[in-house]
């Protein structure tokens, strides 16, 4: 577990290093958005307000909503009764995927593509035995986890001549990107879930313009304006669900089950400093550039203002456990954004998302020879506006496939209690519209490892 925890984690710092994305939107707010969903919800459209792993779906850790990490603990009364105890298991579960963007522009007619590697998270989900608190129906779980929020890369070059001046070049490049570490818990009483999410998110924003004049016979110096910014906060994160049993027995785990769920994320301010550093400079075949006489520099402190957001969904299982499917509709106010006082091309922006799963096989009757009636297939889609706003409608659009599939179905053992999942994802879409001049589409193909096994259990002999 160390090694697999410190090899992801390198991944993780080192994703951005060896990314070669070049996405012109990145430009706006704090840039191309990281999908804030798990592989397996992602792969069902992203639906995340009503979605909960329990003793029968240790699948992934839904950090969306905390809510769910009560469920983390949760063991059906009458499996409890049936096998005179339960196996809570402690979750290790990250993902990541190899992203593929598409940019086309129809004046000049123009096209690139970019592969990139990306981290998407690193969760770890602890459930607590709480033997006269579970004996009411009382459940409590925790979650630690790493993610990306956003990603800054884009480098794009302008040409053009000012009438009685002079033929001009100019260069606009931007890195940067924000990530957040979290810790969270969840609530469970009877049949009422409550969590939160609090932990530090930072980031950082470094953006030039260079300037050339294009003379055949004067020589003129290039200029550089850029800025950089470093910037952090504490944030929170409330979310509840209800679950509701249509039929069924009563503690029974089998039967159809209702999830309702809602999440809210606060306004939040975070502390930054800016650097501002206006300068001549000059390109040389082996240094590259360097500075020839510094105009203007200054640093200041100020406020990064990020947007509150919030979603409302639900998902249902049936009674047979083959079929379970969901929605969500969420809204972000990036209308309140600042950053260091200032507005930006961004906007109020919603989405919908939905999708299902399908799941072949009865639990103790499916013979485990049967490899593929233990794969759980998705399926979903989202939709909404993109929140940049560049005058013009700019929806964005995806579907997904996805697989959850056991990577070990008989234990050799009646001791072995490990159990591991491998989800997949396959997601397309695209964002603006035919009548705008640049249209990006995207291609991902994702992975999620889902590591369970118990820990802190004292061993008895008998």
């Amino acid at each position: 577990m160390k090694r697999i925890t410190g090899f992801v984690l390198t991944l993780f710092l080192c994703s951005s290093a060896i990314a070669q994305e070049n996405s012109p939107y990145s430009r706006y707010g704090l840039g191309d958005l990281v999908p804030a969903q798990n592989i397996v919800t992602r792969g069902m459209g992203g639906y995340a307000a009503g979605y909960s792993s329990g003793y029968f779906e240790e699948q992934a850790i839904n950090f969306v909503n905390p809510a769910s990490y009560a469920n983390l603990s949760y063991i059906a009364p009458s499996v409890i009764k049936q096998n005179g105890s339960a196996l809570r298991k402690t979750i290790f579960d990250f993902g990541f995927e190899i992203d593929n963007r598409s940019l086309k522009q129809i004046d000049p007619a123009a096209k690139y593509s970019a592969t990139n590697l990306i981290i998407s998270y690193v969760q770890l989900g602890l459930p607590v035995k709480l033997r006269k608190a579970n004996k009411k129906g009382i459940f409590l779980g925790f979650n630690f986890g790493l993610r990306p929020l956003s990603r800054i890369n884009y480098k794009i070059a302008s040409f053009e001549r000012k009438p009685g001046v002079d033929s001009f070049g100019t260069i606009y490049e931007g890195t940067g990107g924000m990530s957040e570490a979290m810790a969270g818990a969840g609530l469970r009483i009877k049949n009422f879930n409550i969590g939160f999410n609090s932990g530090y998110r930072f980031g950082n924003k470094s953006y030039s313009t260079r300037v050339s004049i294009l003379n055949d016979t004067v020589y003129h110096y290039q200029s550089n304006s850029e800025t950089k910014s470093n910037f952090g906060g504490v944030f929170f994160t409330l979310g509840t669900q209800y679950e509701i049993k249509l039929n069924g027995k009563k503690g029974s785990p089998e039967g159809a089950v209702l999830r309702l769920g809602a999440y809210t994320s606060l306004q939040q301010k975070m502390d930054g400093t800016q650097e501002l550093l206006r300068q001549t400079i000059k390109y040389d075949s082996e240094n590259g550039i360097y500075q020839v006489d510094s105009i203007f520099k200054n640093s200041q402190s100020g406020i990064v203002q990020y947007p509150s957001s919030w979603g409302a969904g639900f998902s249902y299982k049936d009674s047979s456990g083959h079929w379970s499917f969901g929605a969500d509709y969420e809204r972000s106010n990036w209308g309140g954004y600042r950053y260091f006082g200032q507005k930006d091309n961004v906007k109020n922006t919603w989405k919908i998302r939905g999708g299902a799963e399908y799941f072949p096989a009865e639990y103790g009757r499916t013979p485990f020879n049967k490899f593929f009636s233990y794969v759980k297939y998705r399926a979903g889609f989202y939709y909404g506006p993109s929140y940049i706003d560049l005058g013009k409608n700019m929806p964005e659009f995806g579907f997904s496939l996805g697989a959850g599939i056991p990577l070990k179905l008989r234990r050799s053992s009646v001791y072995e209690t490990q159990s591991s999942y491998l989800n997949t994802l396959i997601e397309f879409g695209n964002r603006a519209n035919k009548n705008t001049n640049l249209r990006e589409s995207f291609f991902r193909i994702g992975f999620g490892l889902s590591l369970s096994d118990l820990w802190f259990s004292r061993q008895k002999y008998y």
